[in-house]
């Protein structure tokens, strides 16, 4: 709990690089929302809305005016996402205003969620991308107001970033980023996530080129790569990172099932020693699903906090409903369900087929599907 006062400049837990803040009902509702799916983000809000999840989501409560925390997200962040009215955000940033070189991307969302406004920034502090970015994630209208939306290209830390993409390293990021700017030959490969990330009304540039695979642009020799792919990379294929950022598109769905009272370090080691077999990154894994039997199972909940991923369970009719591989009499006398693993990831994921079918090791079950895009 943050408790802000007057002439303090409170500390808060800075994990990402942006920082949502909301002020009402309606905002926190969007506020919460856009935190699920929008992952380089940091979320606050109002002590009085606290719904109690608040912990596990990583979510920081503050209690005092909002105008108190600005200054500490203003120096700690690359960019702010207020829920807050436009005239009450100009009053409280204008004295903390240093210089357009520095100061973070401000971001204005009304209460209403329709419209998201580039405030402060735009250019230089990436509040126009930003702003594109979220209204995209929110289905609202983006307004830009400065005279020329500059560049009608891809930001690259914020390439699908309102889908939950992530990527595997940022240290590449400024020089990929100087080669779209700078128009050289850049590369797209695609392997999985969703297809409608370019949201711009006019064509792509040409010198940024999609490609089918990973031979055709090693062939190609590009400037700079941007790889959206949830498997680890071929050695052969590394050559493509010397100026090439992956970014890892939520594809991955895990079913699992465990004995009761199973530790969080024995499923975190079946999960890492399946991914690695299956050779898929653990930072595409959108969810964890599994019976509600097990929805207050200690390791899975320990889990999904620990790595932000969705916990989702279903009852046995809902599992009951697809069809799998490997139906057990056994599990069905003890759940009433046919399965637990496999129909939980198919049934999620909305995959006709598993990557993996059921596991078992040790005390935990384990399939892995990928989500249909």
């Amino acid at each position: 709990m943050i408790e802000l006062q007057e002439g303090i400049i409170p500390e808060v837990d800075k994990r990402h690089d942006y920082a949502i803040v909301s002020i009402t009902k309606h905002g926190v509702e969007m506020g919460r929302n856009l935190h699920q799916t929008f992952p380089n983000a940091d979320l606050y809000y109002m002590a009085k809305f606290e719904r109690g999840d608040e912990k596990q989501r990583h979510i920081q409560l503050f209690t005092g005016t909002v105008r108190l925390l600005l200054p500490a997200l203003f120096k700690q962040y690359k960019g702010l996402i207020l829920i807050i009215s436009l005239g009450a955000v100009v009053r409280m940033i204008a004295p903390i205003l240093v210089d357009k070189k520095t100061d973070p991307g401000v971001v204005v969302v009304d209460d209403r969620g329709e419209n998201v406004i580039s405030v402060l920034s735009g250019h230089l502090g990436g509040a126009n991308e930003l702003t594109y970015e979220i209204a995209a994630a929110m289905n609202a209208r983006p307004i830009i107001t400065t005279a020329s939306d500059v560049q009608k290209t891809i930001p690259v830390d914020l390439f699908g970033s309102r889908f939950g993409w992530t990527w595997d390293s940022d240290e590449k990021l400024t020089p990929v980023s100087a080669s779209v700017v700078n128009e050289e030959h850049v590369a797209i490969i695609q392997e999985t996530g969703e297809r409608d990330w370019w949201m711009r009304d006019v064509p792509m540039p040409s010198h940024i080129k999609i490609y089918p695979n990973s031979a055709a642009v090693i062939e190609a020799k590009p400037d700079a790569t941007l790889w959206i792919t949830d498997r680890i990379i071929e050695p052969h294929e590394e050559v493509l990172l010397g100026n090439g950022t992956i970014f890892r598109p939520k594809s991955i769905v895990l079913g699992m099932g465990c004995n009761r009272g199973t530790s969080k370090e024995e499923i975190q080691a079946v999960i890492q020693e399946t991914l690695a077999e299956l050779k898929l990154s653990e930072k595409s894994v959108k969810a964890l699903c599994t019976i509600d039997l097990k929805k207050d199972e200690v390791g899975f909940l320990e889990t999904v906090e620990e790595k932000e991923w969705e916990f989702i369970t279903y009852t046995p009719e809902e599992l009951n409903e697809i069809d799998f591989n490997n139906p057990s009499d056994v599990v069905f006398k003890y759940t009433g369900a046919y399965g637990v693993s496999e129909p939980a990831a198919l049934r999620y994921s909305g995959a006709r087929e598993l990557v993996l079918e059921k596991k078992k090791s040790g005390n935990v079950t384990i399939s892995v599907a990928k989500l249909v895009f």
